[in-house]
């Protein structure tokens, strides 16, 4: 029995150990030099993959900015990640940092954190410009494509609601495979937030066959997400994104991304910062959308 005991003890000894080690990450990179950030494939402008092994974007870029300034020694190792497995990875030390597109609402709040808003963005519809489809009554007819395990998957189902109807939609895998849909003709509209159908429009093989239509599903904001409850990693990134604010150096990498050339295919996104992130980089805040002030 004492023997039983001591197992159990020492069971809950070990778990609590390495939940303490996954939940500081400070401590964690500081002790192995290392920092794993999870990346997205296709969402551009802010995540993205150049090739099979090279990611670029707003939030990339800004966190390399960020990590090395507070951490100039450590190596910083790359991991793709998807709507479905970022959560669970960050909450088991996978990957220390998200640095995607991931909008900062209070049901994720519950299970991760986020830093200081540093995108807001509205999620709209993605659609051939021959496809006579103009406003949000046109969408609700056709056959819509989001991506699996994102805000406008419950969007849609508000949507479907408010407008009384049934609408027909379909789940991609990711943000490449729904667009994919859209350009092949097996779906009329992708539904997702306007960077990303316009990062994808950008990087398609003929930007101009398509537009962004409808009224906004939503307005959410955008966030670099870290672990809950790791309160001296959070404060050191908010910190450094602040000082950037602050500084201008953020709205020039701002510019850099969404209002000049960017890689592959060195096209324009074309969205100026709105009202309300000018704002947050005056006022800056890691409230999720709920609660925030959008203008």
């Amino acid at each position: 029995m004492k023997k039983l005991a001591s197992l159990v003890f020492l069971s809950a000894f070990i778990s609590m150990t390495a939940y303490a080690q996954v939940s500081n990450t400070d401590a964690k990179v500081k002790s192995s030099n290392s920092i794993t950030v999870g990346v997205r494939e296709s969402s551009a402008p802010l995540s993205y993959a150049i090739g099979s092994s090279e990611y670029a974007g707003y939030h990339v870029e800004l966190c390399a900015k960020v990590l090395k300034r507070l951490y100039p020694n450590a190596k910083l190792t790359y991991m793709t990640v998807t709507p479905q497995n970022r959560i669970p990875l960050l909450q088991n030390g996978t990957i220390d940092i998200e640095c995607g597109s991931t909008s900062n609402t209070a049901s994720r709040k519950e299970q991760v954190d986020f830093a200081v808003t540093t995108y807001v963005t509205e999620a709209r519809y993605a659609v051939k410009k021959s496809s006579g489809i103009n406003t949000t009554d046109d969408v609700i007819k056709k056959k819509i494509v989001t991506t699996v395990g994102t805000t406008p998957v419950q969007h849609l189902r508000r949507l479907e609601q408010a407008k009384g109807v049934k609408l027909d939609v379909i789940y991609a895998k990711d943000h490449s495979e729904a667009f994919l849909l859209v350009e092949s003709d097996r779906a009329d509209a992708f539904a997702m937030d306007d960077n990303i159908l316009a990062g994808n429009i950008a990087a398609s093989k003929n930007p101009g066959a398509y537009k962004i239509v409808g009224d906004p599903l939503s307005v959410e904001a955008i966030g670099i997400m870290v672990r809950k409850d790791d309160p001296i990693f959070k404060a050191g990134v908010d910190s450094q994104v602040k000082s950037m604010m602050k500084s201008g150096e953020l709205k020039t990498l701002y510019e850099k991304w969404f209002l000049s050339p960017i890689p592959p295919k060195n096209s324009v996104i074309g969205i100026p910062m709105g009202a309300t992130l000018v704002e947050l980089f005056k006022n800056p805040s890691d409230a999720p959308a709920e609660v925030l002030v959008i203008k």
